[in-house]
């Protein structure tokens, strides 16, 4: 027998349009039920998605989907969305090679209008949607629903201060969880609660506490949870309003029939200008294992239903996040100088390991990451040595200020690029693709990329030392591959690579954490009699030039390897080749990179399958040029 036969009937949002309203109780219970349920076979985003079931249930029973646009900041808190939108059969595959993604994504189903994936998007794309309504006059309605920590990005703000300007018809519904991947962070943020911490308001709390002490406890419980949302009553609007929205607030996102009223009294409404709905949820809401969490589960692994217990990586190697919060901690230990700096992203980038030890020298500045580089931009000028510690892909949001702030400025900042290269369950808009061709066309910046956590340790170090102009260190995710960790004290000299294996007749020139697979694939070409030559870069900039040209004169053929697009490593070294003359004296050239497309989620090792930079394609590719050139020294015999 089903555990979810109401649910088993829900194949799109029309069927849930023709319950009665009070079977959609039932329908949240089994829509949680089925979540939990299949995020402990796939893994992800397990917390986020249960604090939104109510809401879910909600949006999709009184708005008319697709027609009526729904948007989901980020889309981590979608799998409920997807699974009502005719994805159920799929929702175990989320995250897997050739399954559902783990955001929402518009070539997915025409229930996404919006692909999201980073933060703080959503009122810029609905308002989008809103204006094109209605210069194409239709009446179709546009919902956006954003967290209170994606609230804390100043894109948020620039859309919202557009949407009170321009009078469209919009509703923002603000997902108040009081709980984003960090404790959400900033003054915008502290605002909504300002009010409630002044004198006359605690007084006349405390008032009301004592008269309440009298009470059974039935009526207590009642009684605070009438004060919750009253502060929001009271004081939220205030901004929203001097916004030009119309705000209604708060609402209980659990109460269904609080929230069915609500929204329907707002999508009704004759109000012309924008809305915005003031949603309480709780995130892991309805799994205890999820609300006890510190990070109520917002991202787990396989685990038991039952216990909550997660799975755990077998491997004995250290996170390389971990290798970067140890080390800069190590650092900061000597010198009080060096501060770090994170995104919103403490636990994902070593910043928390940081920060227990130094917390007045670390900084979250919430989803800000102009701000975060800015910031650092200004901490340099002073003769600090900060640390702006942000994944690859979320710097891709703060380019203008690495560029004007930091590199014409020749500031000191470090970067440290967690999540460099292809990334795995999250997918493309995950990926650290591109920061060697972004960072490494700037001028007088140092670009450097590790071959295995020992040598991560080393480039930290050697950041440290690099007080005239900024450095970019660039790491996977995941883990190191088990090596043993030097000293603090060893430092690269810049633009120095290392020969690995020395060889005569193809060179393999590694930039990054390739270097095994690439070590792998010169034993391969070993066996078939042909000498290789196995360089580890270490640096996209400045390049290890003597040595690259050094080799190029040496051997027959010359591949370069990298985790990055078109435009970076590979690219550098064709232009040093050709300025240099080496093309002219026959040898044969090729750049492996990522290939120029988005690959879709999967495991590590068939995405670097799929983007063909594994050992196998690598000796495939040296075979291919060996048998060329000897083809060629037949003809000319």
């Amino acid at each position: 027998m089903s555990k979810t036969p109401l649910l088993d009937t829900i194949l799109s949002p029309a069927h849930i349009r023709k319950l009665d309203s009070a079977k959609l109780k039932v329908l949240a219970d089994e829509l949680r039920s089925e979540i939990i349920d299949a995020v402990s076979v796939t893994g992800g985003h397990l917390g986020a998605s249960l604090g939104v079931i109510e809401l879910t249930v909600a949006l999709h029973y009184l708005f008319n989907t697709p027609s009526d646009r729904l948007v989901w900041d980020v889309g981590h808190q979608a799998y409920p969305h997807k699974v009502l939108t005719g994805r159920r059969d799929r929702i175990r595959t989320i995250r897997k090679g050739g399954g559902l993604s783990g955001f929402t994504k518009r070539a997915e189903s025409v229930y996404d209008p919006f692909g999201a994936a980073h933060s703080s998007t959503s009122i810029s794309a609905s308002l989008g949607m809103a204006v094109a309504r209605d210069l194409d006059d239709r009446s179709n309605n546009v919902v956006a629903v954003i967290g209170d920590g994606a609230m804390s990005a100043g894109m948020a703000y620039e859309a919202m201060n557009n949407a009170g300007s321009l009078k469209s018809r919009l509703i923002v519904i603000l997902n108040d969880n009081d709980m984003s991947i960090a404790p959400p962070v900033g003054a915008m943020r502290s605002y909504l609660v300002k009010l409630l911490s002044g004198k006359t308001y605690l007084g006349f709390r405390n008032i009301l506490k004592k008269i309440n002490s009298f009470f059974p406890k039935w009526f207590r419980t009642r009684a605070s949870r009438f004060e919750e949302y009253f502060r929001g009553l009271a004081v939220g609007g205030t901004l929203f309003d001097e916004l030009g929205f119309y705000y209604v607030g708060t609402v209980d996102g659990h109460n269904l029939d609080q929230l069915i009223s609500v929204l329907k009294n707002v999508r009704d409404s004759s109000h012309q200008g924008p809305f915005l709905v003031h949603v309480i949820t709780k995130k892991g809401k309805g799994y205890l294992p999820a609300e006890s969490s510190t990070d109520k589960y917002h991202g787990v692994n396989k685990f038991d239903v039952v216990t909550g217990i997660q799975a755990k990586a077998t491997t004995s190697a250290p996170a390389y996040t971990k290798v970067f919060g140890d080390t800069l901690s190590k650092h900061a230990e000597r010198d009080s100088k060096i501060v770090a700096i994170t995104a919103a992203m403490p636990s994902g980038t070593g910043v928390d390991i940081f920060s227990k030890k130094f917390p007045d020298r670390s900084f979250d500045v919430g989803i800000a990451e102009q701000h975060a580089v800015t910031f650092a931009a200004g901490l340099a000028t002073e003769g600090y040595k900060p640390f702006a510690a942000i994944y690859s892909t979320f710097l891709q949001r703060a380019y203008d200020q690495v560029v004007h702030d930091v590199a014409i400025q020749s500031l000191p900042v470090r970067f440290a690029l967690d999540r460099a290269g292809l990334v795995g369950a999250d997918g493309p808009t995950h990926a650290g693709s591109f920061d060697i061709t972004y960072l490494a066309t700037l001028p007088n910046f140092v670009v450097m990329a590790p071959a295995d956590e020992a040598e991560l340790v080393r480039m930290i170090s050697t950041q440290v030392t690099i007080n005239d102009r900024p450095s970019a260190v660039r790491y996977p995710r995941g883990n190191g591959i088990g090596v043993s960790l030097p000293s603090i004290d060893e430092v690269l000299e810049i633009g120095k690579g290392r020969i690995i294996k020395d060889g005569k007749t193809v060179c393999l020139v590694s930039l990054g954490t390739r270097l095994q697979e690439v070590l792998k694939a010169s034993e391969l070409l070993e066996g078939k009699g042909i000498s290789t030559t196995v360089i580890d870069a270490r640096f996209a900039k400045p390049l290890d030039k003597d040595l690259i040209i050094s080799a190029a004169k040496k051997h027959e053929i010359l591949i370069t390897i990298e985790e990055g697009s078109i435009g970076g490593f590979g690219s550098h070294v064709s232009q040093l080749l050709s300025e240099n003359k080496i093309f002219d004296k026959g040898i044969k050239f090729r750049s492996m990179i990522l290939p120029d497309t988005f690959i879709d989620q999967d495991d590590p090792q068939k995405m670097y399958d799929a983007a063909k930079l594994n050992a196998p394609h690598i000796f495939e590719k040296a075979l291919e040029l060996v048998f060329e050139s000897k083809k060629i020294v037949q003809a000319i015999k």
